[in-house]
């Protein structure tokens, strides 16, 4: 199968770089696949798992929102966040989720209310991915 190189970037660094031989990327209207050879293009990424291939094995790694630039060599992923699913804190991501929904019951501004809303958003995204990946 052929490969292409896959950059993952976070705002903390770089996440991961090497060759891939598919991918998988959470956007809002589900999922997109990406080969080596495809075509170029921009893609608006939502919170949620990314799957990539690497010599036949699958890993995932759970992005924040960001955006991906695809071309037939090489995709670069940059994103606000990357992490394995088996390095989930669950008592910090618990920890995360009850302080965003205690800010949501608050009368704020708009703008608090919208960064709460994201904060509960994540917290409950790396809840449900590290429940499925129990150590």
């Amino acid at each position: 199968m052929e490969k292409f190189i896959l950059n993952i970037t976070a705002s903390s660094g770089e996440f991961y770089q090497g060759y891939c031989e598919s991918l998988t990327l959470p956007t809002g209207d589900g999922v997109y696949g990406v080969q080596a050879g495809h075509n170029p293009v921009l893609v608006a990424l939502h919170m949620g798992i990314a799957k990539f291939t690497v010599d036949g094995e699958t890993r995932e790694v759970l992005v924040g929102d960001g955006i991906a630039e695809v071309t037939p060599t090489f995709v670069l992923l940059l994103v606000d966040s990357a992490e394995r699913p088996e390095d989930i804190d669950r008592n910090r991501a618990e920890a995360a989720r009850i302080r965003a929904e205690e800010r949501l019951q608050h009368k704020q501004s708009m703008h608090e209310y919208y960064q709460s809303k994201i904060a509960l958003d994540r917290a409950m995204q790396r809840l449900q991915t590290a429940a499925k990946y129990k150590r």
